[in-house]
């Protein structure tokens, strides 16, 4: 990932702040920012840390998405915590509950997802060919290497344990 689209995100995370502070009328510290997100994930946002990391292979596929949407959605999910803590009077704060996507909509205009549409090919990893009676299946590699230590996986609408292909 180059140093241009880092700096880019740091900066969209400086804005996106920067607005959220205009709309709530309130001061908000900027959270820290790093790339160490990995997997199929694009961001996540570490509330006791005040963090948000971001996939940098995703980021550098696709910044624009990144910009508009994914740094959005995670800043939310740290003012959700900072605005509700853990519960409300209703009970406990969803993730991608009601508080979470006001914000969205107040803060950005945005609807919020709880899941990106983004290709990820590139960070799939590996995959193993099982099989039930519904057909093939394909398992990670964690779940193909619990199988090799003895874990049992059984198909959710057949009901049969799933078998190497």
């Amino acid at each position: 990932m180059s140093e241009t689209i880092r700096q880019q995100a740091q900066q969209c995370l400086e804005q996106s702040v920067a607005k959220a502070s205009v709309v709530l009328q309130r001061d908000i510290a900027l959270p820290d920012l790093s790339f160490k997100q990995r997997g199929r994930i694009a961001g996540t946002a570490r509330l006791q840390d005040y963090e948000i990391r971001l996939n940098p292979v995703l980021l550098a596929e696709n910044p624009d998405e990144f910009m508009r949407e994914v740094i959005p959605h995670e800043l939310c999910h740290l003012l959700v915590w900072q605005l509700y803590g853990r519960d409300n009077k209703k009970g406990r704060i969803k993730p991608h509950g009601q508080e979470w996507k006001a914000l969205m909509w107040e803060i950005f205009d945005l609807k919020g997802s709880a899941c990106h549409q983004m290709d990820i090919q590139s960070v799939q990893g590996r995959h193993f060919s099982y099989r039930c009676n519904c057909g093939p299946v394909s398992l990670s590699i964690r779940r193909h290497n619990k199988i090799r230590q003895g874990v049992k996986y059984i198909c959710r609408t057949c009901r049969q344990q799933l078998q190497a292909a």
